[in-house]
């Protein structure tokens, strides 16, 4: 019985197949294949037909809604935990709880006012500049499927108005959580509530015109990749002029006691790789300068948590977690003017004087100023995004700058040191109005209501502010 069955399977093995019979298989299987790449390639083009226009580049829509969800991310959770885990125990509630409701009270002003006024058509013009939108909703189906075209000049680009929409937005929703970290510990909850959306529709749209969308400062070359100026430089202003608006702390919580140094750790990480959108986006789309902008924002951010850290050891004699995870943050606001802009060996000069000026910053400059600003947000954010866009205006590279603007520009290094003037004029007007507007705003605020919670509420914390606690440890 075994032989007979090798004797079968050995002929069933080699049973002859006649030329004929693999000429007809080949070509049944070319016919299929052919067949399904046409059938593929037609429901592409066919399904379905409104979504996806001429225009639409499907791979750069793609990475703008990740970087806009990035950067998202780098608000919730990111900033909460790294200013939660900075915060004193008995504040962990209400410091979540500011940059919570700073996230959903943007998103509301940003779609019914804030977008067309920062980045719409302008509404006023001097001249032949833009000087701003106007602020009308931005919640119409036809507007939020169209190609996006921004600022007084309409430019376009291959992605629609509701991706972009969204990405500006959660720019705008981060900026007032970073200058929260200013003023927590003592701020009246509810005149924060109201500050912020004014805040928001007041300095940061006419910012974000003026530098993002094509506005004024732009037409006079003036550049800011990313938000030095319009989200760093200008929160590190908002919070001094909130810090002496809303006065210190009590006495006895006038110094930074961490509660957490592992959410701090946890932030910081997340802020680093949400990094990535926030800088990797803003060529609004899947390409070179993105790809460079990316490389740059890790580069830069190592190397100042390296030079931090050296400077730590060198004058306190001890190098801290809580030092490297500021110096990742300084060095990404650095290079978040320039991410764009500059190549590699501008990245790696930007993180260091981001690990190093604002370093003096917060040691030596920060306690002269007699404000209590309570997470040293003027240093970390103001100083360091001064720091970033002034370089800007030094070391932008034609090599670099040639894939983000048609007439490539460059910075005084390669020839052009009118870049940096126009950029210190930039930091001056930003400088200027943040200040005068923040600060009269919440003068007016304070004629209605409280700008500090009272000493009673601050000596018990969250638990009399909020009706709840962040760690019960009694349970």
């Amino acid at each position: 019985m075994v032989s007979g069955k090798r004797k079968f399977l050995s002929r069933r093995l080699t049973f002859p197949v006649s030329k004929k019979r693999i000429v007809l298989l080949v070509s049944i299987a070319l016919f299929v294949t052919v067949d399904l790449v046409l059938a593929a390639r037609a429901s592409v083009n066919t399904y379905p037909g409104p979504s996806v226009p001429s225009w639409l580049d499907t791979g750069s829509n793609a990475w703008m809604l990740t970087a806009a969800t990035l950067v998202g991310l780098m608000s919730l959770p990111g900033l909460a935990l790294f200013y939660g885990g900075l915060a004193k125990k008995r504040f962990v509630v209400n410091t979540l709880f500011m940059i919570f409701y700073a996230y959903a009270s943007v998103l509301l002003v940003w779609l019914l006012f804030g977008y067309n006024f920062g980045f719409g058509p302008a509404g006023l013009r001097i001249g032949d500049f833009g000087i701003l939108g106007r602020p009308t909703p931005a919640l119409d189906g036809g507007f939020l499927a169209s190609q996006i075209a921004v600022g007084p000049s309409g430019t376009n680009y291959n992605i629609p108005t509701s991706t972009f929409v969204f990405f500006q937005f959660v720019f705008a929703a981060i900026t007032p959580g970073l200058f929260a970290g200013a003023i927590i510990e003592r701020v009246n909850f509810k005149a924060w509530m109201i500050f912020v959306p004014a805040w928001s529709l007041l300095v940061y749209s006419p910012l974000s015109y003026w530098l993002f969308a094509g506005g004024w400062l732009n037409q006079l070359g003036a550049v800011d990749f990313s938000g030095g100026y319009v989200i760093h430089l200008s929160a590190g202003i908002t919070a001094l002029a909130a810090a002496l608006a809303v006065g210190p702390r009590l006495s006895s919580d006038r110094k930074l006691k961490p509660n957490s140094v592992t959410l701090v750790f946890i932030g910081a990480g997340i802020l680093w790789l949400g990094w990535n959108g926030f800088n990797g986006g803003d060529p609004y789309g899947a390409t070179i300068d993105a790809a460079i902008a990316v490389l740059n924002t890790e580069l830069a951010a190592a190397a100042s948590v390296i030079a931090w850290v050296l400077m730590d050891m060198r004058f306190k004699h001890k190098p801290t977690l809580i030092g490297a995870t500021t110096a990742a943050v300084t060095g990404l606001v650095a290079i978040t003017p320039a991410a764009g802009y500059v190549n590699g060996w501008g990245a790696l000069i930007i993180g260091i004087a981001a690990g190093t000026i604002p370093w003096v910053a917060i040691n030596n400059l920060a306690p002269r100023l007699k404000l209590d600003d309570a997470l040293g947000v003027f240093p970390a954010h103001g100083v360091a995004g001064l720091t970033g866009g002034l370089l800007t205006g030094v070391l932008a590279d034609p090599a670099v700058t040639q894939f983000v603007s048609a007439t490539p520009f460059a910075g005084a290094l390669y020839g052009n040191p009118d870049l940096l003037g126009v950029q210190a004029i930039a930091a001056v007007v930003v400088i200027v109005y943040v200040f005068v507007v923040s600060f009269a705003l919440l003068k007016v605020i304070g004629k209605f209501m409280p700008l500090r919670e009272s000493d009673e509420k601050l000596r018990v914390g969250d638990a009399a502010i909020h009706g709840e606690i962040g760690i019960d440890l009694e349970d």
